[in-house]
C-alpha cells in the first residue's frame, strides 16, 4: 500500500506536534528523537508494518520494537493515530503521569502492541533479535522491525546481539538506526567515531542508508530491506534531532527537555499548525492511519495471542527421572537429565548456553542445533554473550509459543542482571540455568565463586530463584518453573556431588523454601 509523499508529511507532522505537546504538558520527556524519526516512522507504519490496531495480538503481526525507550512519545503518537488498543487522546495528554498507560518508557503490560518493555538502551535491540529468532524457529512469516538510535549502538549489548544475529543470517530482522549524531552531552562523535556500516557488514548484515527526511529515499531503503531474506538488515537513517523546531533542532538541548512555549509555538507555525491550539490533530492524519488499518484487517484472519499451551504438572512429573539414593550426583548433572526428560513432554522448551553447554549440562540431546541453514533444532549456540543471551531469551519468550532458556555459570549472572530485571518487569516466563553454585567451584578460584550473587537475584521482584538441595528437588524445581507463566525463573545448580534425598515433589517446591 502506497501513499503520496504529501500524505506521509501530514502524518509525520501530526506525530511531531503531538510529541511536542505531550512533552510540554508533562514538563518532562524527550521530544527531539521522536520528532526526528517522525518521517521514517510514518512511512514504516503506513506502507510496511503489518499490524492490526483492533487486534494487537494477531499472531502473524509484524513485531515492532522501540529500542530507544526515551522516544516513548513517538510510540504513543503512532498508537493514538492508529487507534492501537484504543489509546485515547486523554491518555496521550496524561503522558508520564503516575498511573497512566503512557509511561515515560514503553511498558509491555500497559498497552497491547508494545512488544517489549524498553528503557535501558540496547535491550530492545537484543530482544528484537530474540523476536526474530523465535519467528524463524516457528517458521512464521512475520518480520521484526527495531527502531534504535546512537545510544543503542554505543551500548556493548548491541555488539553481542548483532554479532549473534549476523552469524545466524537472521533474515526477517530489520533495524532502522536513527543516526542523528546527538546524545545528552552533545554530538555522538564526542564518544563514538565508529564506521557503523563497516561494523555491521563485518557481522554479516546487509546495510542500506537513506536521508531520514526524504520519503522517496526512505521508501527505497525499506524496499531494499524487505527484499533481503537471508540476513539481518540495518537501515542507517540520517536525521535531524528535533526536526521541525526552528532553532533547537540539531542541538543536545532538544534531546531530553520540553521545547518551551516560544519554540513550541514557532514549531507549530513552521508546520502549518495553530500555535494557540494543543493536541489538535487534523482529521486527514486519522484518515490515513484508518486506511492502512482497514487494508491490514483484511489480511488478519487469524486472531488471538501466540502462546504456549498450558503446562500439565502431573504429566511432566511422571516424566521425571528416578535417582538412586545410594549414589551422589551433582545437581548440574541432574539438571541435564531432568531437562532432557521433560523436553519429551514440553515441545516448547528450547534454548542454549553461553558457550558452556558441556559444563552446564543443558543440551537437549535428541533435538539438534539451529544454524543459519536450519532453524528446526531446539538447541542454540549463544556464544560467549551472557547479556545478549538473556535479552534474546526474553525476546523469544515475548514472541509467544516457546519456553526459552539460557544458561551460564552462576558467577556470570552479574552480566545477565539488566535483562533479568526486565523479564521480571514484563512478567515473561523466561528460564535460566546458573550452574557452578557457591564456593565449591574449586580450582578456578575466587573469581568464579558466586558467594554473593544469590542475594542480588532474590531481591528482584517477580524473579523466582530455585536452589535445589539434591537431584530429586532439581526435577521438582523444573516442573514448577515450567508451570510458572507470570514471570521468569532461574535455577542454581552445583558442580559438586550431593547426596540424593527423598520426598521432593513439585507441589512442595511450589510452596517456597
Amino acid at each position: 500500500m502506497k501513499f503520496k509523499n504529501e500524505e506521509l508529511k501530514v502524518a509525520a507532522d501530526a506525530i511531531r506536534v503531538l510529541v511536542a505537546d505531550m512533552v510540554e504538558k508533562a514538563n518532562s520527556g524527550h521530544p527531539g528523537g521522536s520528532m526526528g524519526q517522525a518521517d521514517v516512522a510514518a512511512t514504516l507504519w503506513l506502507e510496511y508494518l503489518r499490524v492490526d490496531p483492533k487486534n494487537p495480538l494477531w499472531p502473524d503481526r509484524d513485531r515492532l520494537v522501540f529500542s530507544g525507550g526515551h522516544c516513548s512519545p513517538l510510540v504513543y503518537s503512532l498508537f493514538h493515530l492508529a487507534g492501537m488498543d484504543g489509546l485515547s487522546m486523554d491518555e496521550v495528554k496524561n503522558f508520564r503521569q503516575f498511573g497512566s498507560r503512557t509511561a515515560g518508557h514503553p511498558e509491555r503490560e500497559l498497552i497491547r502492541g508494545i512488544e517489549v518493555t524498553t528503557g535501558p538502551l540496547g535491550q530492545g535491540l537484543a530482544m528484537g533479535v530474540g523476536l526474530a529468532l523465535a519467528a524463524k524457529m516457528k517458521s512464521a512469516r512475520n518480520r521484526t522491525w527495531v527502531l534504535c538510535g546512537d545510544g543503542d549502538m554505543e551500548e556493548g549489548i548491541s555488539h553481542e546481539a548483532c554479532s549473534f544475529a549476523g552469524t545466524l543470517g537472521l533474515g526477517g530482522l530489520v533495524v532502522v538506526y536513527d543516526a542523528n549524531d546527538i546524545t545528552i552531552e552533545g554530538h555522538a562523535t564526542l564518544a563514538m567515531k565508529d564506521d557503523t556500516q563497516a561494523r555491521f557488514t563485518s557481522y554479516g548484515w546487509k546495510v542500506f542508508t537513506c536521508d531520514g527526511h526524504d520519503f522517496d529515499a526512505i521508501r527505497a531503503a525499506l524496499d531494499a530491506a524487505v527484499a533481503v531474506s537471508d540476513a539481518p538488515v540495518l537501515v542507517i537513517s540520517r536525521t535531524h534531532i528535533g526536526q521541525g523546531a526552528p532553532t533547537k533542532h540539531d542541538t543536545a538541548g532538544v534531546h531530553g527537555a520540553p521545547l518551551g512555549a516560544a519554540e513550541l509555538a514557532a514549531t507549530k507555525r513552521a508546520l502549518g499548525y495553530d500555535p494557540d491550539k494543543f493536541f489538535a490533530v487534523p482529521q486527514q492524519a486519522y484518515d490515513l492511519f484508518a486506511r492502512r488499518a482497514a487494508a491490514i484487517a483484511q489480511d488478519a484472519s487469524a486472531r488471538g495471542a501466540c502462546e504456549a499451551p498450558a503446562i500439565d504438572v502431573a504429566k511432566l512429573t511422571a516424566l521425571l527421572p528416578a535417582f538412586d539414593p545410594a549414589k551422589v550426583v551433582a545437581t548440574r548433572a541432574a539438571c541435564g537429565m531432568v531437562m532432557n526428560a521433560l523436553a519429551e513432554g514440553c515441545a516448547e522448551l528450547v534454548g542454549g548456553s553461553a558457550d558452556l553447554e558441556p559444563s552446564n549440562k543443558t543440551g537437549l540431546k535428541k533435538y539438534g542445533w539451529i544454524s543459519a541453514d536450519d532453524f528446526s533444532g531446539r538447541n542454540i549456540h549463544f556464544g560467549i554473550r551472557e547479556l545478549a543471551m538473556t535479552s534474546i531469551v526474553n525476546g523469544m519468550a515475548a514472541y509467544g509459543g516457546l519456553r526459552p532458556f539460557g544458561a551460564t555459570f552462576f558467577v556470570f549472572s552479574d552480566y545477565c542482571k539488566p535483562a533479568l530485571r526486565l523479564a521480571s518487569l514484563m512478567g515473561l516466563p523466561s528460564l535460566f540455568v546458573f550452574s557452578h553454585d557457591s564456593f565449591y567451584v574449586g580450582e578456578d578460584g575466587p573469581t568464579h565463586e558466586p558467594v554473593e550473587q544469590i542475594a542480588a537475584l532474590r531481591v528482584v521482584p517477580n524473579l523466582d530463584v530455585y536452589r535445589p538441595a539434591d537431584a530429586n528437588e532439581t526435577g521438582a524445581c523444573w516442573v514448577a518453573m515450567l508451570a510458572r507463566t507470570a514471570g521468569p525463573s532461574c535455577i542454581l545448580t552445583t558442580r559438586q556431588n550431593l547426596p540424593v534425598l527423598a520426598d521432593a515433589t513439585p507441589e512442595k517446591v511450589m510452596r517456597g523454601g
